[in-house]
């Protein structure tokens, strides 16, 4: 997160933090306190946060005047898509969200938001897990690539 944060403040507008979206807050508690988890391993991190947020981009660009209802069609669909992709990875849940309710500069990156924050935020998260873990006597992270 502290990586991000100062990628967010060297790099992009430092008020609006574009780069540090919620999903990956919760992706650190999966990938930091639960490396074992099916849910934290490379493959559903990376995945699941790439697939939701092109979902959620898609949903929010076909249905731009009901928010409501593309935030609920976006957040469904990237679950099963998820399940379907077996990358399931319940912060990518919150990546289909912000899509589709971010704020006029999320809105405003259109499908940049797949690339950057929500693929390079995920492999940002993982290479520091990667580190993490092999600097942690008797942990091993990842359990599994794909």
């Amino acid at each position: 997160m502290t990586l991000l944060g100062l990628l967010q403040e060297r790099l992009a507008d430092p008020v609006d933090a574009v780069l540090l979206i919620g999903s990956f807050a919760a992706s650190a508690v999966l990938v930091f306190a639960a490396p074992k988890s099916p849910l934290a391993q490379p493959r559903n991190l990376l995945g699941g946060h790439a697939l939701s947020a092109i979902i959620g981009v898609s949903v929010r660009l076909a249905l731009p005047g009901t928010p409501w209802l593309a935030m609920a069609l976006a957040v469904s669909l990237a679950i099963a898509v998820m399940h379907m992709t077996r990358t399931l990875h319940p912060p990518g849940g919150a990546t289909a969200f912000i899509a589709v309710m971010g704020g006029p500069k999320v809105v405003a990156l259109g499908y940049a938001y797949v690339l950057c924050p929500a693929l390079a935020g995920a492999l940002l998260l993982l290479c520091v897990a990667l580190l993490n873990n092999a600097l942690t006597p008797g942990r091993r992270y990842p359990e599994y690539w794909w």
